[in-house]
């Protein structure tokens, strides 16, 4: 049985009179690479502040490995997290930052802050200071900082904004390490959906502080596989033709629209087979298969879902 690393549950915090989380509850289980995605201000660093005890709770609970993460200080130690931005001093050097943060978690020798500088390849830029390392450099640093004490839970707010496609590509790699080889659990948002999409193993998808939908990679590339959305004026007939001709898989979604599950599919020759069996043929739409496309569908369905509650 899978172990749960972190149990949210019907979580809420205000700010005034504003709303930040709404009976938030998720679970992230031991191992995975959990994806936060939301708009700015739908909550999501508010919730990593929560989680690390940053933040006072109001409502609803959060465990980390089965202890209550906001106020135990074990179930805390066991967390490494950089929120908003890497908590570097800028004026001190890198083997400096390093052994400060040493002092913080306790750690008595130089091994821990040697072994965290190679993994995220900085070696070269230990005694560089904070303020003249490139902000790749800088997010690496930040990183060697929150994994320096062997966290169990490593949560990350947008480490790889801004940075440019090799720093993106470096970072990726940083983190599949941690997962694989240390065991880490991580929690990560990012803008960068594409970029999220190839770490995580699952996704929490969170709007106007409330989570409206959580889904794994392959659910997710089970319901948003690309193909051809074929319009017709007799779906079933049309699925009879296409059947016998052996194009598929495809699923008919009602009287007038056919789905068919392939990139490779050829809509002329389609549209020919078709109309030669007697189906009209509307329209061919192609459908890209995405975390993004997802999840602007899904922002589609719940703005209208607020508009409609709205009224």
């Amino acid at each position: 049985m899978t172990q749960t690393a972190l149990d949210i549950h019907d979580v809420g915090k205000k700010f005034g009179r504003f709303t930040a989380l709404d009976h938030v509850s998720l679970s992230v289980r031991r191992g995975d690479v959990y994806g936060l995605i939301g708009e700015n201000g739908a909550g999501k660093t508010t919730l990593m502040r929560l989680i690390c005890g940053l933040s006072p709770m109001q409502s609803g609970s959060i465990s980390l490995f089965g202890e209550s993460g906001g106020a135990s200080r074990r179930a805390l130690s066991r967390i490494g997290a950089v929120i908003e931005s890497p908590a570097a001093f800028s004026s001190l050097t890198v083997d400096e930052n390093l052994k400060v943060a040493a002092i913080q978690h306790g750690l008595p020798g130089s091994a821990d802050i040697n072994e965290a500088i190679e993994f995220v390849g900085l070696g070269e830029k230990r005694r560089t200071k904070a303020k003249h390392l490139s902000l790749g450099q800088r997010q690496r640093l930040g990183l060697a900082m929150a994994i320096l004490h062997h966290p169990d839970f490593l949560i990350l707010d947008e480490p790889i904004n801004g940075l440019d496609p090799s720093g993106i590509m470096e970072f990726r790699r940083l983190l599949q390490r941690l997962n694989e080889e240390r065991q880490t659990t991580i929690l990560i948002s990012s803008h960068i959906l594409s970029e999220l999409y190839q770490v995580s193993t699952r996704f929490g998808i969170i709007h106007k502080g409330r989570m409206v939908k959580e889904i794994s990679r392959s659910e997710l590339d089970e319901a948003n596989q690309a193909g051809l959305l074929v319009s017709v004026d007799k779906a079933p007939l049309a699925a009879r033709i296409l059947d016998t001709a052996g194009i598929g898989p495809f699923e008919v979604s009602d009287d007038h629209h056919l789905f068919i599950r392939s990139d490779g599919a050829d809509p002329g020759r389609i549209n020919l087979m078709l109309v030669q069996g007697g189906v009209m043929v509307e329209g061919f739409s192609r459908r890209e298969g995405s975390l993004e496309q997802y999840y602007l569908n899904l922002l589609a369905k719940q703005r209208q879902a607020d508009k409609e509650g709205a009224q």
